[in-house]
């Protein structure tokens, strides 16, 4: 009896251990198995790295020709699904392509432009002597251009027919005593330029002069010479040209983007090369009613007063014009900017080397800086070096692992192509903007690669070790070519600045 009890018992023991073992074991299996599931990468999409826009469900060629790039699935810090435009950078990458970070700043942007200026006579003051009849030139009292003169110093003497005819006709009609006939004479002398001077003078020794004598009509410096002795003049001939310079014209060339702004009445600076500590304040007096076809320029004027004559003419001067500006306004640096075609966008530093590139729409340019109306909030992180290398082929091309796999540090093999193939490259201009030797990198503003594809962009590009940067400075003209590694992005392989003397 108690022996089958002892087995009974022993039976249903087994029988939940056994059941115990059934339940646990496929619980583990399947929690393992959802685990590995969910721990896997998949591609959500493949992407084109000029345009966030043109997606496509499998690999292939974007428009412009490079390879798609895979965008992966991910966890956002709030444990939902990460936005699946995110791209993720390893630490060492970054440091490698000299990724810097800038805020979203919020504040007044204000419309001004900086340009050369130079300086020219005010045309109001100038003075251009012509004779009213033939004749010759029998003395010159003005020696050279430049020579000062005041108003009514003698200049020349000049014999003409008609003037001594004309002198010997008011004499006659004086002796007749006819008025009407005096006042008729005296107003064809007066016609043919004989100053009043000169009619007082007829009527007091009533003796004609075979020379007329021509005064300076006003004070200035002798801008224009075109006589000498015995030289024949007539009517059309600019004898002699004096300026005032009292006052004088400074003449600017305008961007044509900046016709929208440039009004007349704004507020100018100008500064003088070799005395920039001293400010000289004017005025927009007049704005030119056309844009030049060849420079595709905007011309305005300002007039400044010029006591002691400190400022000459053809003199270059340094201007700054103050527009009204925005207040208020959303604003981050230029060079985080990437403009492609008809699109806008920057990239955002969300920490932890994840990146994301955002459509933006960019309005005022001022200075450094470019006011942004869309697509961004203040105190956003937003790189402003190396984007284009985050954004484009050029740093991850084909593949986001790449920016996983990256060495951090270029070494000679990675300069270099394939043997047996043609590496692929392009020659371009543009004007430096940082100079980093110490990173063998220069960042550039350049025009359009059409061999490999690039839109005139700003960027950061790697030089290789052969090329010499030295004398190389911010705001210089270059000529460049890149060709690209074997690892896919492309780096300087030859430079040189140019001179446009």
């Amino acid at each position: 009896m108690n022996k089958n009890i002892v087995i009974t018992l022993l039976v249903v023991v087994i029988g939940i251990l056994a059941s115990a073992v059934f339940d646990y074991y496929p619980f583990a299996d399947r929690s393992i198995s959802s685990s590995k599931q969910n721990n896997e990468v998949k591609i959500s999409y493949w992407v084109a790295p000029m345009d966030a826009n043109y997606r496509r469900d499998e690999p292939g060629k974007s428009p412009m020709g490079m390879d798609l790039i895979p965008v992966y699935e991910g966890k956002g810090d709030g444990g939902g699904e990460e936005d699946k435009n995110v791209i993720k950078v390893k630490p060492s990458v970054i440091n490698n392509i000299g990724v810097r970070s800038g805020k979203v700043k919020r504040g007044t942007i204000g419309e001004h432009a900086e340009t050369v200026g130079y300086i020219d006579y005010d045309e109001s003051k100038i003075s251009h002597i012509h004779m009213r009849a033939e004749g010759w030139v029998e003395k010159l009292y003005v020696n050279s251009v430049g020579e000062r003169v005041k108003e009514g110093d003698l200049l020349f003497e000049v014999y003409a027919p008609s003037l001594v005819n004309a002198q010997s006709e008011y004499l006659q009609a004086l002796g007749g005593g006819r008025s009407n006939l005096i006042r008729a004479s005296k107003d064809r002398l007066q016609a043919l330029g004989i100053s009043g001077r000169q009619i007082k003078k007829l009527v007091k020794t009533r003796k004609v002069d075979q020379l007329v004598q021509v005064y300076a009509p006003q004070d200035g410096v002798v801008s224009e010479l075109n006589i000498t002795d015995g030289m024949h003049v007539k009517p059309t001939t600019t004898t002699i040209s004096l300026a005032d310079l009292s006052s004088i014209w400074i003449l600017v060339d305008m961007f044509e983007q900046d016709a929208g702004w440039v009004k007349e009445g704004l507020e100018a600076e100008m500064r003088l090369s070799y005395d920039t500590g001293k400010v000289w304040s004017g005025k927009i007096t007049y704005i030119y009613p056309e844009i030049d076809p060849k420079t595709r320029t905007l011309k305005a004027r300002m007039q400044f007063d010029n006591p002691g004559e400190v400022l000459k003419p053809n003199m270059y001067v340094d201007v700054l014009i103050n527009g009204a500006g925005h207040i208020n306004a959303l604003y981050i640096p230029r060079e985080a900017l990437i403009r492609t075609g008809n699109s806008e966008r920057v990239i955002l530093d969300l920490g932890d080397g994840r990146f994301k590139p955002v459509a933006v729409r960019a309005g005022l340019e001022s200075g450094d800086n470019i006011e942004i109306l869309s697509g961004l909030k203040e105190d956003q992180d937003i790189v402003i070096s190396a984007q284009f290398l985050i954004d484009s082929e050029a740093s991850f091309s084909g593949s986001a692992i790449r920016m996983e796999d990256a060495q951090p540090e270029m070494d000679e093999q990675d300069m270099s192509v394939h043997q047996g193939e043609e590496p692929l490259s392009g020659v371009s201009v543009g004007i430096v903007n940082m100079v980093m030797p110490d990173m063998n990198k220069i960042n550039l503003t350049h025009d359009p690669i059409p061999e490999i594809d690039w839109p005139g962009m700003t960027m950061d590009l790697m030089v290789s070790e052969e090329v010499n940067l030295e004398g190389l400075k911010k705001g210089d003209s270059v000529e460049f070519k890149v060709q690209k590694s074997s690892k896919g992005y492309f780096h300087i392989i030859e430079i040189e600045a140019v001179n446009h003397d």
